[in-house]
């Protein structure tokens, strides 16, 4: 039996962050963040972790407003979705992530993680966040 992973995404302007499941999709791991500098070189490297670590889906997060609607940023993530589900033929799924960069912080600054060091990792703990509260939904 083919196990695959699980990709979460915490999808910004500048950075991407990415986690993976385990293949048993038990427990989701942040993998790296990695530099937005163009939709082709960004679609490239997510491509290639899909093929390198089998991954079948993708859950990447919604930023909605705070009433739930969708403002102009949900509609870029979702065209950006859409493209990673073209560009890899896997399926591509949108969470609500409303206070995951919040709560990612929270979890920095209660692990003792310095200012500095927090902005390089709060994207792929968000991401994180995201893929496990899909996971615990499934």
């Amino acid at each position: 039996m083919q196990n695959y992973r699980k990709m979460g995404i915490d999808y910004g302007d500048k950075r991407i962050g990415i986690a993976l499941s385990d293949p048993l999709c038990v427990i989701c791991s942040p993998f790296e963040v990695f530099k937005n500098i163009s939709e082709k070189s960004s679609l490239e490297h997510i491509d290639k972790i899909i093929k390198d670590y089998n991954v079948d889906e993708v859950v990447m997060g919604l930023p909605l407003n705070m009433d739930g609607s969708e403002g102009e940023r949900a509609l870029i993530h979702k065209e950006f979705g859409q493209k990673i589900a073209d560009f890899s033929n896997v399926k591509v799924h949108f969470i609500d992530e409303r206070l995951t960069s919040a709560e990612a912080e929270e979890i920095l600054i209660s692990s003792g993680v310095r200012r500095e060091k927090r902005k390089e990792l709060i994207d792929k703990i968000s991401a994180q966040i995201i893929l496990q509260t899909f996971i615990n939904n499934l």
